[in-house]
């Protein structure tokens, strides 16, 4: 007996007795509509109670000394004695904190290795947060899902809980400084526009055009989404480093700093330096601007000293409002300069510094976010910021979270005119946590849900890919957190979708959206906000809970180990429990308080008994292996409330499939496994063949792809529940390769373009130029593997973001055979497509690949529609400004003012 026929006949045994049993309970089950909306609020309302007890644990009240350095805890000197500020720290390894040690009954201090330790405002500032302690420990027993809790010196010490041993880098240091965090400055400050201008004239050259450039980063380094920024040079002349930008601000995200950056790496010096016409330019572009921030404007200079009458421009453009701030500085040893670039500084409300040395600007950046905060401070309001996503470097881990935190102000009256800002506090949220709130089984096989911030970036999406792989390891990519959702719903072409939930709008919203269903090898067509096709009823049944436990105890039964059946996060003693093992404590009643989804565990259970017959029927062929042809080698069904059932035929066979490390064939936070996806969408009772990704990982030169007795093939058949078996792939035909192209069997489907707008492509290091290519247009193939026999990383090669176009595949069964020639740019590539009788497989022919890149300014002016954040504190009356650099104001007279450039023009 063949292959197919036996495996059709084990198919047709499979689905009676399966549905035989579903005759049994069919008097119990009902079919309830979804209501899309209804599902969608509800999820709102329960991740904003979750959010709202994350502020909650923020709004605190802060109160020769002591403390735990965090770099110092459990370290001794040669003579085995404690390190000063070390001492025992009993630390523990603890789930809840990715099994890091920690202390969970006391918080330490981190301070960075470019701070003294022992100064008097880092042992004032500790000792006035040590009551902050017992407010966290407090928190923490409130709310267990709470992870780290921390204050943020304006000082530059950084108090976590729970304390944790700080691992100094290579070289013994610990650069991490609290103020540089996003968290830490969005809370400081409000949003605002900001423009740089930089001296580039001859002068500034070696050491002090080091200065500069690491000033502009730093000052870069300090906005984030809500701000918007462009960078002016000048010398004789005044001209943007991105010429693209002219005229206009940018938002700060972090595609545009990290391109400024590339720019700023590679400016040259040259002339003489006349910083009016650059003032002039720089007021324009902040009163003229129609889009930006609309809160804070400032402007940056940095210069190595300023020599023209320039008194006209601020009388012109900023006098007597004063509402463009100007923070200047003076790059270099010498100080000739120093009285007319503090009087630019105090004359604008702004700042004045002195930068000698690199090691000079970390701290003198910095004092221009608590001039900005000085406004918010005056007024005590409170704002309360949520972060865009970010990788948690604190807990040295890959995962996604959010920050939410508030500024701490002195509320002493002899003080308040200036505005001082103690710090920030906040703690940090895991993005997987909210999403527990949408679960899969609610949202069905395709649905999905996803949060975006007021900037249209996403916080977590299923098609969000923030890591790239490089070598062995896993890192984060250089934009991995400024994603927009138009380049995952990117046929979201008029950002309908878009625009609905940056405003904030509220309703159902219907749109035709193609989907990638196995990571863009194929795609589907659905439909539907939210619940997108497939989820739009559900099933309700009812069986006892006696019958569904011992059913559930099956061997060949799992369920979804990272969805939230019950919740274990909650009490510390529950934690180690799996999903199962709480599900059964609870339902035994051994754990009755246990939080448990009511809804997910009456459809387990009912699934539990349902699809019981299988495990008899499997283990009869297990124990009859004569009635088995030896290409079947695994059997296993899925349903929608995670429940797995599956079984290896063949012990002796090695199981890669099905695995933990296998998350495309599980059932994750993320989606439901592919396999269930493939067959939920396609016609009952027919047969789908489907391979594994993990089948084809290596490249053309790695692997004869698909040869005999070498992979496997999966053969799908849809029913309810979904249920599918794997054969070996003895009877296919072998596929042959060529090093100018490659042949390989898959399955049947039409052409159709996609986009990948968060690729990662090489890029020759000898040819990246100060503005890296920003669109690579690159011909990718529907199978995971290279198409090209030089797809190795050659040394040189790195990998930098890139937007590609690649084509995909939707079943079309009607076209036998056809050709084409794909073009990209000068290069293209050909490929020709054969059906192969009675399947939806066929036969694929195609060249080797090719890449062509472009830059497009239009994409990086453009401007997307964006929510900006409620408040805006940028002035207030009773600010002090006199406070602007270690100088009282300044009346500049026009008289002193030329004696000034008399003077410096005789030691110049």
């Amino acid at each position: 007996m063949s292959n197919c026929v036996l495996f059709t006949v084990l198919l047709i045994k499979v689905s009676v007795s399966v549905l035989k049993k579903y005759k049994d309970v069919e008097g119990v089950v009902k079919m309830e509509e979804v209501n899309g909306e209804e599902l969608v609020k509800r999820f709102a309302e329960e991740m904003e109670e979750m959010l709202g007890r994350k502020m909650k644990s923020v709004k605190v009240s802060i109160h020769s000394f002591e403390y735990y350095n965090s770099m110092l805890i459990n370290t001794v000197d040669e003579n085995g004695n404690p390190l000063p500020l070390g001492g025992e720290f009993l630390l523990e390894p603890n789930e809840h904190f990715n099994k890091l040690p920690v202390n969970t009954q006391q918080s330490n201090i981190q301070v960075p290795t470019n701070v003294y330790n022992r100064d008097p405002d880092i042992l004032n500032g500790v000792y006035m947060s040590e009551a902050l302690n017992d407010v966290f420990i407090e928190n923490f027993q409130k709310d267990p899902t709470l992870t780290w809790q921390y204050f943020g010196s304006s000082t530059g010490f950084f108090r976590l809980y729970p304390g944790i041993q700080w691992i100094p880098d290579e070289n013994g240091v610990s650069t991490f400084d609290c103020r540089n965090r996003n968290w830490y400055i969005q809370a400081a400050t409000s949003p605002k526009d900001v423009v740089i201008v930089v001296d580039v004239s001859g002068s500034m050259k070696g050491l002090r055009l080091t200065i500069a450039k690491h000033t502009i980063n730093t000052i870069l380094d300090t906005l984030g989404e809500n701000d918007f920024v462009n960078i002016i040079a000048y010398s004789d002349y005044v001209r943007y480093v991105e010429p693209c930008f002219k005229g206009t601000l940018v938002q700060a995200d972090l595609d545009n700093r990290e391109h400024f950056k590339l720019l700023i790496d590679g400016i040259h010096v040259k002339g003489e330096g006349k910083v009016k016409n650059a003032m002039k330019e720089s007021f324009r572009i902040l009163n003229e601007v129609c889009q930006g921030s609309l809160c804070n404007q400032a402007i940056m200079l940095i210069t190595d000293g300023a020599m023209e009458d320039f008194q006209d421009v601020f009388e012109e453009f900023n006098w007597p409002e004063r509402r463009v701030r100007v923070f200047t500085y003076l790059i270099g040893r010498e100080m000739t300069f120093a009285e007319n670039v503090k009087w630019i500084a105090c004359n604008n409300k702004g700042y004045y510094t002195h930068i000698s040395t690199l090691a000079d600007v970390q701290e003198n950046v910095m004092e221009y976010l608590h001039v900005l905060s000085r406004p918010m401070v005056i007024n005590h309001d409170h704002d309360i910021i949520w972060t865009e996503a970010y990788m948690d470097s604190v807990a040295q881990s890959l995962l996604l979270m959010t920050s939410v935190a508030m500024p701490v102000f002195s509320k002493k009256k002899e003080t308040l005119s200036h505005g001082i800002l103690l710090g920030v506090v906040g703690t940090d949220v895991a993005l997987k946590e909210l999403m527990r709130l949408a679960p899969r089984y609610k949202l069905g096989v395709h649905g999905y849900a996803f949060l975006i911030t007021n900037n249209g970036y996403i916080l977590s999406h299923p098609d969000l890919r923030p890591l790239y792989k490089e070598g062995k390891k896993l890192k984060p990519k250089p934009n991995y957190n400024s994603v927009d959702l138009s380049e995952a719903e990117w046929e979201d072409t008029e950002e309908k979708l878009r625009t609905a939930m940056v405003k904030g709008d509220t309703g159902t919203l219907s749109l035709d959206v193609r989907t990638s269903v196995d990571k863009g090898v194929i795609i589907s067509l659905f439909f539907f906000w939210v619940l997108l096709g497939y989820g739009q009823y559900i099933f309700i049944g009812n069986v006892s809970v006696e019958d569904g436990l011992h059913d559930l105890l099956a061997p060949d039964l799992t369920i979804a180990s990272e969805w939230t059946y019950c919740e274990t996060d909650i009490d510390p003693a529950h934690r180690k429990l799996s999903q199962r093992q709480a599900v059964v404590q609870y339902l035994t009643g051994k754990e009755p308080d246990l939080k448990c989804d009511v809804q997910l565990l009456e459809q387990t259970l009912f699934d539990a008994v349902v699809t019981a017959p299988m495990e008899a029927y499997w283990t009869a062929l297990m124990l009859n292996t004569s009635g088995i042809d030896e290409g079947i080698e695994t059997a296993f069904l899925g349903t929608r409330s995670g429940l797995m059932r599956f079984q290896s035929l063949f012990l002796s066979l090695h199981r890669s499939f099905l695995t933990s490390t296998d998350k495309e064939n599980m059932f994750t936070l993320d989606h439901f496994p592919v396999w269930y996806r493939r067959a939920a969408e396609y016609p009952a009772g027919q047969f789908l063949y489907y391979m594994p990704r993990q089948d084809i990982r290596g490249t053309v030169e790695e692997i004869p792809l698909l040869s005999k007795h070498t992979h496997s093939q999966n053969t799908l058949f849809p029913l309810f529940p979904a249920m599918f078996s794997r054969l070996t792939n003895e009877r296919l035909p072998e596929v042959q390769h060529h090093e100018s192209m490659c042949v390989c069997l898959c399955v049947y489907y039409l052409r159709v373009s996609l986009f990948d707008y968060q690729a990662m492509c090489k890029m020759h290091s000898h040819s990246v130029s100060n503005a890296r290519p920003l669109l690579s247009v690159r011909t990718s193939w529907p199978l995971s593997f290279s198409l090209s026999a030089s797809a190795h990383k050659k040394k040189g090669d790195i990998l930098q973001p890139c937007d590609t176009e690649y084509p995909s595949f939707v079943y079309e069964p009607s076209v036998k055979e056809t050709n084409s020639i794909i073009k990209c740019g000068r290069c293209q590539k050909m490929f020709v497509v054969q059906q192969i009788p009675e399947s939806n497989l066929l036969m694929l022919v195609v060249q080797a690949d090719c890449d062509c890149s472009r830059q497009h300014c239009d994409r990086m002016r453009s401007q997307k529609i964006r929510r900006r954040p409620e408040s805006c504190h940028a002035y207030h009356p009773q600010e002090n400004a006199d406070d602007c650099g270690g100088a009282s104001f300044i009346s500049l007279s026009a008289s002193i003012f030329f004696m000034c450039l008399t003077f410096s023009a005789l030691f110049s």
